[in-house]
């Protein structure tokens, strides 16, 4: 995998660009969909000129653009930026893309054939899959506290809510309307109590939030961490626990073994997939624990196989509070 500086035409056109070559297939939407929370997250935009998202840096605001072209070993991908944030986000871009994303261990002869057949079909199906890193803990962090013991619809929702009533326009000229930059460490914590209510977040939740960023900067140095490290420390916030971490460091981490442990649907899934029963998360972990190191490439694969479990039983409510 090398880096290459951008073609001329595209790095005049931003503050920052550049080229990476992915030396093997690789998708890019379905890579770096687990980031965005839903269709309708206000920081990402996936257009027919790229995929586009937005975030802080430690130097500030930036707008990224990232666009695939090439097939097989010769696929790269070309990243834009713009705003004050432009060269930190042009430099984590083979990192977020799954630079360091391994899975040559996975891909082994002697290791695929141990798992089953629903596996190694969706990896025979899905070879350009990488798991992406971020780098950037607190924007994983407040979104996954937002989605703790709640529906996803109703946790997106809410997410979007304080998105547009908090979040800062995306700098560049080229930037697609409506794209948002996450509210800081510092707007988060300046957001008032009717407005969490709002959203739909109770006070549970939005004073994880707030506890967890009053510590942002030991929070961003969770990055250089190694994902175990970093999940555990995590877990000292009160309020963060085995599901909040594992979810964060899926992402900021690229964590190929976190599982989420805790979440209200996925062991009874990996059960159906794996057994044709339900389970609960002890045995979703036992039934997982041949493939530890690899718990979370398992996950994705048998999400991306197209398998749905059995759908019976009682929904969670979704609740609004937009209009209380």
């Amino acid at each position: 995998m090398t880096i290459a500086d951008a073609p001329p035409a595209a790095a005049a056109a931003a503050d920052a660009a550049v080229r990476w070559h992915a030396g093997a297939p690789f998708d890019l939407l379905q890579s770096l969909g687990t980031l965005m929370r839903g269709n309708g997250d206000p920081s990402f935009a996936a257009r027919p000129d790229g995929l586009w998202m937005a975030f802080t840096t430690p130097e500030g605001p930036a707008t990224l653009r990232l666009t695939a072209a090439g097939t097989g070993t010769d696929t790269h991908v070309d990243a834009q930026a713009w705003g004050p944030g432009a060269g930190p986000a042009v430099a984590g871009v083979p990192r977020l893309l799954g630079a360091d994303d391994d899975w040559s261990a996975f891909d082994e002869p002697a290791f695929h054939g141990t798992l089953p057949r629903l596996v190694t079909e969706a990896r025979r199906r899905n070879p350009a899959v990488r798991l992406p890193s971020t780098g950037r803990v607190v924007d994983s962090l407040v979104p996954t506290i937002l989605e703790q013991k709640v529906t996803t619809i109703e946790a997106r929702r809410g997410y979007r809510y304080l998105m547009y009533g908090y979040g800062t326009p995306a700098p560049g000229p080229l930037t697609p309307p409506g794209l948002l930059v996450a509210p800081t460490p510092a707007q988060w914590l300046a957001i008032p109590s009717w407005a969490w209510h709002k959203a739909g977040v109770g006070p549970q939740r939005s004073a994880t939030v707030m506890r967890a960023l009053r510590s942002a900067v030991a929070l961003e140095r969770l990055a250089a961490l190694d994902a175990g490290q970093a999940g555990a420390k995590l877990q000292t916030i009160p309020g963060i626990g085995i599901w909040t971490a594992a979810e964060v460091v899926q992402r900021t981490h690229g964590c190929p073994d976190s599982v989420s442990v805790g979440d209200y649907h996925l062991a009874s899934y990996v059960g159906y997939a794996l057994t044709g029963r339900k389970t609960d998360d002890a045995g979703m972990l036992a039934l997982l624990e041949p493939w530890r190191g690899h718990r979370q490439r398992v996950v994705r694969m048998l999400g991306l196989s197209g398998f749905r479990k059995p759908a019976f039983g009682p929904r969670m409510t979704i609740q609004d509070h937009r209009r209380h």
